[in-house]
């Protein structure tokens, strides 16, 4: 079974991930002539009038997507977020040598790992112990009296958890949001910075967003690289050097879809009722088992087990005949996961409950 687009197959990728159809049409469509520029998006200058005009609209639509307010800066940036692991404590240490880390999974993990490079590291929470499969209750959470900032990762890409509330903490509170950006609406004024790799929610691998609050710009240690200094880029308007620039026109097609859709609150409804189905199949299975604590269980990432390794394989093949691919879980768990970003249709969660009751049937 395939997606509406002949030869397009249901693609379940933890990232990069699927694109919404539309973007990709309109991306074909404006390929080798942009707009009557007589050029494609990727061979124009990013002083361009024409580029200028692509990156001020996207950055505009993502300001209202996420209602960003005007005291904070949003930057296009390279690095992915692994960068940011650095950036972040390069940035927001100031005078200070300690910053409280909250450990929810592999991403946070390898976050705390880059900190220690630059400072002390206080692990305020972690839930390791159950193997990540849960969110540590913040009352339980260890904070010090002298950090500069908290870091957390809203979501957990591998593990299938999500933060769904977020704690008042007396620092500036730091959130990796890679992979459920634009998923959802957030208070963005509870954070001092939010960033996001694009490769997930946003558009293609190679970019990153961040929103920083600008009050915050300006205190990057001393001998800090100037391309990992925010308040070099926001004074740029992340044109500090070549951007990449048609990862950013594909982002604001992404944006600009978003917003037909009914911003992020028709996504946050589409997203809970596509993982609502698949939850309620695994809930509903003796077959099939979700190893995350239900009160924590993502939106956008669901792994689950079969109750044999061994079948793995064979689920596998039989999910790819079917165009439902990228199923596979994540090397270091293994299982299977299904990644349920906004581009992914409803159409494709019920491809795959379809294919999950056919197998379970077969080799239940």
């Amino acid at each position: 079974m395939t997606s509406s687009a002949p030869g397009r197959v249901f693609n379940f990728s933890a990232g990069p991930a699927a694109l919404p159809v539309e973007v990709l049409e309109t991306a074909r469509d404006e390929m080798l002539d942009y707009r009557g520029t007589g050029m494609s998006v990727m061979e124009m200058s990013h002083r361009s009038a024409a580029f200028m005009a692509i990156a001020e609209q996207a950055e505009a639509d993502f300001r209202e997507l996420l209602s960003v307010p005007d005291e904070y800066a949003v930057l296009f940036l390279q690095g992915g977020a692994t960068l940011q692991f650095s950036m972040v404590p390069l940035n927001l240490l100031g005078d200070r040598n300690r910053a409280d880390y909250v450990n929810t999974g592999a991403w946070s993990t390898k976050a705390i790992k880059e900190a220690r490079r630059f400072c002390e590291v206080n692990v305020a929470a972690s839930s390791e112990s159950s193997r990540f499969t849960e969110i540590p209750d913040p009352a339980s959470w260890s904070l010090s009296s002298d950090a500069a900032y908290l870091h957390l990762c809203t979501n957990e890409t591998i593990g299938g958890v999500q933060f769904h509330e977020f704690p008042e903490v007396p620092v500036p509170l730091v959130a990796d949001m890679s992979s459920d950006i634009l998923s959802r609406p957030v208070d963005v004024s509870r954070f001092a910075l939010i960033y996001a790799g694009a490769q997930k929610n946003i558009g293609p691998a190679g970019l990153t967003v961040v929103v920083v609050r600008r009050d915050l710009l300006g205190r990057a240690r001393p001998g800090t690289p100037s391309m990992l200094d925010y308040a070099v880029h926001a004074e740029a308007d992340s044109m500090s050097n070549t951007p990449p620039t048609y990862a950013w026109y594909l982002a604001g097609l992404v944006f600009r879809w978003l917003k037909a859709q009914g911003g992020v609150g028709g996504m946050q409804a589409l997203n809970q009722r596509k993982a609502a189905k698949l939850y309620d199949a695994l809930e509903r299975s003796n077959f099939y088992t979700s190893p995350v604590s239900r009160h924590d269980r993502s939106l956008m990432n669901v792994p689950f087990t079969l109750p044999d390794p061994a079948l793995d394989k064979p689920f596998l093949s039989g999910a790819e005949e079917r165009g439902l691919t990228n199923l596979k879980g994540h090397r270091s768990v293994g299982g299977m996961r299904a990644s349920l970003y906004n581009a992914v249709p409803e159409a494709a969660v019920d491809a795959l409950v379809d294919y999950m009751q056919s197998f379970e049937h077969e080799h239940g």
